[in-house]
């Protein structure tokens, strides 16, 4: 009887190893996602060589850091830094053993934002609660044998209306010191509205 219960308790001894080690990866593995995704970025070179894409500079940096995982993120024309066409929110999950979520929200007021990636602390003035989630966009993204990061949105579910699209779509890979994005709008016959044509955006770290 001794030696069942010594068994038992060590069997939940383990388990609860486990469990805290999975924990503890998880959270390793947020903070390397979110590591590689923050910081500024630019589609220069890309550029540069090729016409097709144009030179964007996209910012991404953390906010709310006792809330989770947080980034601000704005993207503008390079040579426009101060009109930014896109302002977003992402939020990190855990989504399953290897895979993650980057959850998308939009500002209550965007234009109040504009260059606050500089100053994160303006966002002590927003709570999280006031941004609005932007359905079925989240970017479902899968640990890499390489240590990389790669996904993309689920289906036709993210919806746009931007220039005539139904639904909008992204493919992301993640990786140090890049990041290939590729989002593309798609009207309700599946003909593409917007987004590059030839591949993803190449965003390298500065």
């Amino acid at each position: 009887m001794k030696n069942l219960t010594f068994i038992l308790a060590f069997l939940l001894f383990c388990m609860a190893c486990s469990t805290s080690r999975k924990t503890k990866d998880a959270g390793q593995s947020l903070d390397e996602l979110q590591a590689l995704m923050a910081g500024t970025f630019t589609s220069a070179a890309q550029a540069a060589r090729d016409s097709a894409f144009y030179d964007i500079t996209l910012h991404m940096y953390p906010i709310w850091p006792d809330e989770g995982r947080w980034l601000y993120v704005e993207q503008a024309v390079s040579a426009m830094p101060d009109r930014p066409y896109r302002q977003r929110v992402y939020k990190l999950e855990q989504a399953g053993p290897k895979s993650f979520r980057s959850v998308v929200y939009t500002l209550p007021d965007p234009g109040a934002f504009i260059g606050a990636w500089k100053e994160p602390a303006r966002f002590e003035q927003l709570a999280p609660e006031a941004l609005e989630i932007r359905e079925g966009c989240a970017v479902v993204l899968e640990r890499q044998a390489d240590g990389s990061f790669a996904g993309s949105t689920l289906g036709k579910e993210c919806e746009s209306t931007l220039r005539g699209a139904s639904y909008a779509t992204s493919q992301v890979t993640i990786r140090e010191g890049l990041i290939v994005s590729w989002d593309q709008g798609f009207d309700r016959n599946g003909e593409q509205v917007w987004g590059a044509v030839k591949g993803g955006y190449e965003f390298r770290k500065q």
